[in-house]
């Protein structure tokens, strides 16, 4: 199957012009999968509660709506990441959609830095999310640092993790690739490029969106600051073999008695 990524630079509080943006760029591809990056329609520097309250939907919502249309005109599958109020709460979530509608969300569980001012923490877990060619988990950004996240997702027997990110530190991408060597797991970064400045909020987004093959395989990765989509070709049976020798299976070699505290 063809999968990829839109490495995006939103304006923002521009929601519909940002989505607008999203589906110009991948109007002229055939892509099956496509990874959007976190908070996409909105972007990141919310300089407070009552900012954010102003740009926060529902999930499913307008936003999803309109994707949901798109991605069944396109036969796609279209995770990506928002800000999404549930009564008086509101999380850094992701959603995945398909060609037969709204399939579900994640809410971000390890919030960064100043996200905790503003975000309530994840409350549903990581899911796994099934589709007739594949099984899919979700993670946003921060998630990268945390074993146990990516872990979990495989362990639920995930082909593959959507992972929609804004990273700013420089050594993200490449966690996300011992991610995928602890888990041997297709993984799919879609981050921002440029920067955004509003008071005293300043962020440099890193780019160098990517997709990464079950072991470690780097398949794909973009530049630091180019806008636009990338994608390859991907076998996602690969992530069905969890042997990394004919004798040593990373999940059944697993010795739990001894991570106890």
């Amino acid at each position: 199957m063809r999968a990829g990524y839109v490495q995006l630079r939103p304006k923002f509080g521009k929601v519909k012009e940002n989505i607008e943006k999203v589906k110009a760029l991948l109007e002229p591809h055939e892509i099956h999968l496509v990874v959007l990056p976190e908070l996409f329609t909105t972007g990141y520097a919310f300089l407070s509660r009552e900012e954010l309250e102003k740009y926060a939907e529902p999930l499913p919502g307008p936003t999803v709506e309109e994707l949901c249309e798109f991605a069944r005109r396109k036969n796609m599958y279209i995770a990506g990441g928002i800000a999404e109020r549930d009564g008086d709460r509101i999380y850094n979530s992701s959603f995945l959609l398909g060609p037969n509608g709204y399939m579900g969300k994640y809410r971000k569980i390890h919030l960064f830095y100043e996200e905790k001012e503003i975000f309530d923490p994840g409350d549903l877990g990581f899911p796994v999310f099934e589709t007739p060619d594949f099984k899919a988990g979700l993670l946003i950004c921060f998630d990268w640092l945390f074993p146990e996240a990516a872990r979990t997702i495989a362990l639920k027997g995930a082909h593959i993790i959507l992972h929609s990110a804004n990273l700013v530190l420089p050594f993200c991408q490449d966690a996300m690739i011992t991610r995928s060597i602890e888990n041997r797991i297709f993984i799919i970064t879609a981050n921002r490029v440029g920067e955004e400045k509003r008071g005293d909020k300043e962020y440099a987004f890193t780019g160098m969106s990517q997709i990464v093959a079950p072991g470690g395989r780097l398949v794909l990765r973009d530049s630091p600051r180019r806008e636009g989509v990338g994608f390859a070709k991907i076998n996602l049976k690969e992530a069905e073999d969890k042997h990394i020798t004919p004798e040593n299976h990373i999940f059944e070699d697993r010795r739990r008695e001894f991570y106890e505290l």
